[in-house]
């Protein structure tokens, strides 16, 4: 049976007005929100400080689950597979949404057509440091060393396939120098080598050295966001020491799975960015070496793709490869 026009318009309005409600009525039940890295780290505490400040302001009820593993794509690989409802949703980040899928030979979710971007939340630059007792009190004089004696010095990373590692491998190729990488399974020991001479070079997030920075065990020598760091404002960033337009950083953005409705998405970006432009929460953030930014579910859907095809030729340069 054909339905006339005025029956197809009268249905549409109806789910139309359906939707509309169902957002309105949004959320009826606690919002589970994956966290696809350990309890405490940066990832963790951003998703917790976003979160509580809603919760606070709207009276919201969150759930945080930590899944960790296989670089992230465990947790996200949840949320991709969850009911589209908008009651499952994850703080992913550049890893495990622009740059695993090049460097993990097979994927459990595709970024891009199986997840919805409800809203980039910041980025955190990364920093490169030395140890206290280093010769080298700048990049430039790091960059003489290398390119004097290509290969002769360590720096250090934290896990192959990396935002540290991938940085590293295209501050290399844009400053023309040779580091031999020392790859770590976590910061803890890294640091620790880094501090006592054992490697002359770390590259790492802002959040994961302030710390030790703050402390003196560590000098920071350049940041890799193109503007620099509000708790570090001393340090230059590495486009400002000559390597022009360099960047590298490691931003965080939720997302829900695929066909989530566009209601839905609208009122969690607009409580996600209310709470990002809080003064205490900015403050959280920023005290942890964040950058705040917030913004649409379209712009952070454009900067996910457009760091796939940024990374993807970066990945293969390093060589780096997962199972």
């Amino acid at each position: 049976m054909r339905l006339s026009r005025r029956h197809a318009l009268t249905a549409a309005s109806l789910l139309l007005a359906t939707g509309a409600a169902f957002a309105q009525a949004y959320p009826a039940k606690p919002i589970k929100v994956i966290v696809p890295f350990p309890a405490g780290g940066g990832t963790d505490l951003i998703a917790r400080e976003v979160t509580t400040k809603i919760q606070t302001t709207k009276g919201w009820n969150f759930v945080i689950e930590n899944r960790p593993g296989t670089g992230g794509n465990i947790g996200i690989d949840v949320v991709a597979k969850s009911p589209a409802d908008g009651y499952t949703i994850a703080l992913g980040q550049t890893s495990n949404l622009a740059i695993n899928p090049t460097l993990y030979s097979k994927m459990p979710y595709d970024s891009v057509k199986d997840l919805t971007p409800i809203s980039l939340v910041a980025n955190a630059p990364l920093v490169m440091v030395v140890g206290e007792t280093s010769p080298f009190k700048s990049l430039s004089e790091v960059v003489a060393a290398s390119k004097a004696k290509p290969g002769s010095l360590n720096m250090a990373f934290s896990g192959n396939g990396t935002v540290a590692h991938l940085a590293s491998v295209l501050f290399q190729k844009s400053a023309g120098v040779d580091f031999t990488h020392v790859p770590y399974k976590g910061a803890a020991q890294a640091a620790t080598d880094v501090v006592s001479g054992r490697v002359e070079l770390y590259l790492s997030s802002v959040p994961t050295l302030i710390g030790q920075i703050k402390t003196g065990k560590m000098r920071p020598i350049a940041v890799t966001s193109l503007k620099r760091v509000d708790d570090l404002p001393q340090v230059p960033t590495i486009a400002e020491s000559g390597v022009k337009d360099f960047e590298a950083v490691t931003w965080f953005g939720f997302v829900a799975p695929a066909g989530t409705p566009k209601d839905i998405v609208a009122v969690l970006n607009a409580e996600i960015n209310k709470a990002l432009q809080s003064t205490d929460v900015k403050k959280k953030l920023s005290d942890q070496g964040a950058d705040v930014l917030g913004g649409t579910p379209e712009a952070f859907g454009s900067l996910i793709r457009s760091d796939l095809a940024r990374w993807a030729p970066i990945v293969k340069a390093s060589g780096a490869t997962l199972d």
